[in-house]
């Protein structure tokens, strides 16, 4: 194992979007919007919890560059049909290498921090389809999921 050598490339502007979903009951969702959880704020910790998890990617991820981010946002959507909550951060800097590791972090801190808060009222939440949609800048130009 190794981390691989990134001291040749150029800095360039780097973007990643990632996403995910927390499923749950109706009525847990519910709870959300009104506010109704024990625990407090769910999208405010959840939002804060990706962001905090974006910038500590390289202390969980093996071999993961520390990379100076220059900026990291989530946003969680509540959605009705099936009822669950969108997850979405996007993840930028200007370096050597990409952010993605970074944003599908932010999307799965964000996620089990839904799940830690709702646990108690709800047992049968899924945490599913985290993946990365966006990415550019670097060699590798452009990507985005179809």
């Amino acid at each position: 194992m190794k981390m691989i050598d990134v001291g040749g490339k150029e800095k360039t502007r780097r973007v990643a979007i990632a996403r995910g979903f927390v499923s749950m009951e109706k009525e847990t969702l519910e709870r959300i919007r009104e506010n109704r959880v024990e625990k407090g704020d769910v999208l405010a910790a959840a939002r804060l919890a990706g962001i905090m998890a974006a910038k500590r990617t390289p202390d969980i991820i093996p071999l993961c560059h520390p990379i100076g981010l220059t900026a990291a946002e989530v946003s969680l959507t509540l959605q009705e049909d099936p009822p669950r909550v969108l997850i979405e951060s996007r993840v930028e800097t200007t370096e050597r290498t990409g952010v993605e590791m970074e944003a599908l972090h932010a999307v799965c801190a964000a996620a089990l921090t839904v799940y830690d808060m709702l646990k108690a009222v709800d047992k049968g939440m899924t945490v599913s389809e985290v993946a990365l949609h966006h990415k550019s800048g670097g060699r590798s130009g452009v990507w985005t999921r179809r």
